[in-house]
């Protein structure tokens, strides 16, 4: 909680005016019912008709100034709230973006949970937990001292029932076992999105029913769920309520009997019973705050299992281009998975050079990549540009120096000229159909794209990417797996584009078809996350190992 109060106190100049004004509200609010309480009494009793006069102008200016403190209050409160949430997201989206393994890490439904569920439960640790003790303790402090100008014993019944609704109720909930629905909340909301995302594989294999009525089912479980919390909730309200109405009952008691006995004045006890009434509305709620605690606990740990960026946005400027990269004793594990993707990898590459990863799936190569690109960092070893660690760069400042195709690609919905400016907005129309033509990519650069290029073939989307590759032209350029789509003859033309345009650039591809290697100053060969051959074609086929096979059994089924 402690990380909650400092973003909130970032807004300190306004959580204290909220402060304040709740404090007035609360005050004028028991002061309104005071000053009507006394006045019917000293109406029963025919004073003079100043004194109604007097009593009534104060009633309006308690009336007025407690509307005004209460506006004011929930205008500031609610503003904090909203400021403070929307560092919350910002923190949230800040760790999540630039990490892309999160995708695979989390499931889709339960990032959704998290980014809105999770935050707006947070919202409920000031509005909810943090503010209206203070307010709270603030008014039944002030009021248990005017309540001692009448009576001790009244003073003590109401300083009685505050320990009672304030902290002894809330601790007796917060000890008592709960289930929150936010669980079954995520599970309803990770079905549902599986449910839209697969909903054309459904149909295919006629399991569209079969996910519905899974869906139904934790929709349901999660209104049962949700109807208990809410039930355990008014549960605690109106425990706090019984205990107020019990308090205000016993200082009737107390009052009926000092009045009796002449040790309080008749006339003040309408008044000492409303004040009691009113004082207990702000501490009634606080019955449900371990409720919210449990929700903000449980929604924090959630947003904060998302492990911090490595971004750096005062890191070195790589401003040079890249002249060497070093993995050195590189290795990392995913999250909650035992074995390492990548162990002890040691591989140079100079600037002019081109190299090529490969192995098998799942040997690690696109976890290189990633490393490279500076999506997560290594869990050992380190990766050098020059002679400095990846970790201490500007991460602009990198993603400038690199061109990149990855396996996957997003395109916007708009042109074939809108997805190229993504690579560089200040190309000329003439320049971004060269690179079409030179990515054998024959279209024009009005044709339209819809979101995420569904209107592309495969092999449409992979020589649009290429395009957009070509197109940055920068000193690093990285490749997962580029042609996969495209027939052998595109897929070769494509290939000598490639290596033409890396001259004095260094090259890195990753690929599991071995055609064109020969052209490369060094392969990489990968196993079991681990590298275990180096060096150029003709070496690695003369010594008859992993590569031998791979490249064997690729010319063979050719």
């Amino acid at each position: 909680m402690k990380s909650l109060v400092e973003f909130i106190w970032t807004d300190k100049k306004d959580v204290l005016l909220a402060l304040l004004c709740g404090t007035i509200g609360g005050l004028t609010a028991v002061a309104l019912f005071a000053q009507s309480g006394l006045l019917i009494s000293k109406a029963a009793l025919l004073p003079p008709f100043y004194i109604i006069l007097i009593l009534t102008a104060f009633l309006k200016l308690f009336g007025v100034t407690k509307s005004i403190s209460k506006y004011t209050e929930r205008l500031i409160t609610h503003r904090v709230t909203f400021r403070f949430i929307s560092k919350i997201r910002m923190l949230f989206f800040n760790k999540l973006l630039p990490k892309a393994h999160l995708l695979n890490t989390y499931k889709s439904g339960d990032l959704l949970t998290r980014v809105t569920t999770n935050v707006e439960t947070v919202q409920n640790f000031f509005l909810r937990v943090l503010y209206p003790p203070f307010v709270t303790g603030i008014v039944f402090f002030t009021t248990c001292l005017f309540m001692l100008f009448f009576s001790t014993w009244i003073a003590l019944c109401l300083l009685l029932g505050i320990v009672l609704t304030s902290l002894i109720v809330p601790y007796i909930l917060l000890r008592i076992p709960h289930k929150t629905a936010t669980e079954d909340k995520k599970m309803m909301t990770i079905e549902g999105t599986e449910y839209f995302y697969g909903y054309r594989d459904l149909v295919l294999h006629n399991q569209l029913e079969a996910k519905k009525q899974t869906l139904l089912q934790w929709n349901k479980q999660f209104a049962k769920a949700k109807q208990k919390e809410l039930d355990q909730e008014q549960s605690a309200f109106l425990g706090n309520q019984l205990v107020a109405l019990f308090t205000t009952f016993l200082i009737l008691f107390i009052g009926a009997y000092l009045t009796s006995t002449k040790q309080l004045d008749g006339v003040y006890l309408a008044m000492i019973v409303l004040v009691s009434l009113t004082v207990f509305e702000s501490a009634i709620p606080l019955a449900m705050a371990p409720n919210y605690v449990r929700h903000t606990k449980k929604a924090m740990q959630e947003l904060n299992e998302i492990s911090p960026t490595i971004e750096k946005q005062n890191g070195i400027l790589l401003r040079d281009n890249i002249h060497s990269i070093h993995f050195n004793h590189v290795s990392y594990v995913y999250p909650n998975i035992e074995r390492p993707a990548i162990e002890d990898i040691n591989l140079s590459v100079q600037s002019g050079q081109k190299i090529a990863i490969i192995g098998p799936s799942g040997s690690g190569k696109s976890t290189i990549l990633q490393l490279l690109m500076n999506e997560f960092e290594p869990s050992n070893g380190e990766i050098l540009f020059g002679m400095y660690p990846l970790s201490s760069f500007d991460t602009d400042s990198i993603y400038k120096q690199l061109s990149i195709m990855l396996q996957h690609n997003h395109f916007f919905s708009g042109t074939i000229e809108t997805n190229l400016q993504l690579a560089k907005p200040e190309a000329t129309r003439e320049k971004m159909q060269l690179i079409l033509n030179k990515a054998c990519l024959f279209k024009k650069l009005e044709d339209v794209v819809y979101e995420k290029g569904e209107n592309l073939s495969g092999g449409e989307k992979q020589r649009l990417a290429f395009a957009r590759f070509l197109l940055k032209d920068s000193p690093l350029l990285v490749l997962d797996e580029p042609f996969t789509s495209l027939d052998i003859q595109t897929e070769r033309k494509l290939f000598q584009t490639l290596l033409n345009e890396s001259t004095n650039k260094i090259l890195i591809l990753v690929t599991h078809k071995l055609i064109e290697l020969d052209k490369f100053d060094c392969i990489f060969v990968m196993q079991n996350g681990r590298l275990v051959e180096a060096g150029k074609h003709a070496e690695l086929i003369s010594q008859q190992g992993l590569y031998f096979a791979m490249y064997q059994k690729q010319f063979n089924n050719r």
